[in-house]
């Protein structure tokens, strides 16, 4: 029997606590998804449908590898392939590829998956690769995601890192997405290259003066990170927007991330609400909503533009509408 002797194998529940120790020997206490370290929340998850996991496991049943999918957006369809970790004695194994398949194969599977994406690091293009291989599509940039200390297991990562957003679609459901007159060009192009098909009009309607705006904020301290997601909007949006901006401010965030709805015929006046205040383009998140997402940014400091390789040219493109963006919404004196 070779030393790396592994099998790619479903998640039992008897798993949870090697999951635990693989994690703790990587990251001690300091992974920033903590249901990792918990048996029972784990398992609870499984049972549920909220995380569907994967194990690298050896013959005498130690956990060498994890990965999973599991729900990250409003919409219960959209389910998010990550969590992935391997043990540094099988890293030159195939493991993450065959994760990766994993996850491709099973999507059709699991009832109410309409769309699987990924969070592809930008430190390195190997995951974005992995992605191209099984049919992701790119579709966002968030930009200066996660602080270098994420991986400190890796010495060669300066300053913090961004993601690109990879989609692939297993429930096709055509739909009208509106588009603010200022992104027309990124919209389209984005879109041209989507696995689904979208009727795009142009978003000319004005915020509605109905009920009020309805807005949720989630702070993840280890990564320095506050994710607002707008329910609702009302008349009082810039109002509220900037309560809720004021409320946060003290969290010590880096990277602010607002989702809005593209389903929305008054997006574009929203979106110029939030160029105002700094924010700038991040790209479309398919099926976020149950309807398509629109991601916007902010970014505290200069961000660390020359720590982004990206694989393909559709990825260096959509990082070339957000990088002008940036510079179009930043003020003189921010």
């Amino acid at each position: 029997m070779s030393r790396l002797d592994y099998k790619i194998d479903l998640f039992k529940p008897g798993d949870a606590a090697g999951v635990a120790r693989l994690f703790r020997e990587e990251y001690g206490d300091g992974y920033p998804v903590k249901i990792v370290y918990n048996p029972e929340q784990l398992v609870a998850a499984f049972e549920n449908n909220e995380y569907i996991p994967v194990v690298a496991r050896t013959p005498d049943n130690r956990i060498v590898g994890f990965s999973s999918l599991y729900r990250s957006a409003p919409h219960k369809g959209v389910y998010e392939t990550g969590l992935f970790l391997v043990s540094p004695d099988f890293r030159n194994t195939p493991i993450f590829g065959m994760f990766c398949k994993y996850a491709v194969k099973t999507a059709p599977t699991i009832p109410g998956l309409d769309v699987l994406f990924i969070e592809n690091v930008c430190n390195h293009t190997l995951s974005q690769r992995a992605g191209i291989l099984f049919k992701h599509i790119e579709m966002a940039i968030e930009i200066d995601l996660m602080p270098a200390e994420a991986y400190a297991s890796n010495n060669a990562v300066l300053g913090r890192v961004s993601t690109v957003n990879m989609f692939r679609t297993f429930v096709h459901r055509p739909y009208d997405v509106y588009v603010p007159e200022i992104y027309e060009e990124p919209v389209r192009y984005i879109y041209d290259g989507f696995d689904d098909s979208r009727a795009l009009i142009p978003s000319k309607a004005g915020i509605p003066s109905g009920g009020p705006t309805e807005i949720t904020t989630q702070v993840f301290d280890f990564a320095q990170l506050a994710r607002t997601t707008v329910n609702e909007i009302g008349m009082d949006f810039d109002t509220v927007f900037d309560a809720e901006q004021k409320r946060i401010a003290d969290k010590d965030c880096s990277v602010i991330q607002v989702w809005l709805k593209l389903s929305w015929p008054w997006i574009g006046a929203v979106v110029n609400i939030l160029r105002d205040r700094g924010f700038f383009l991040g790209g479309i998140l398919p099926r976020w909503f149950g309807n398509d997402g629109f991601l916007m940014q902010k970014v505290l400091q200069r961000p660390n533009w020359e720590g982004i390789n990206l694989y393909t040219d559709r990825a260096k493109q959509i990082l070339c509408f957000i990088k002008d963006d940036w510079v179009r919404t930043q003020r003189v004196d921010s």
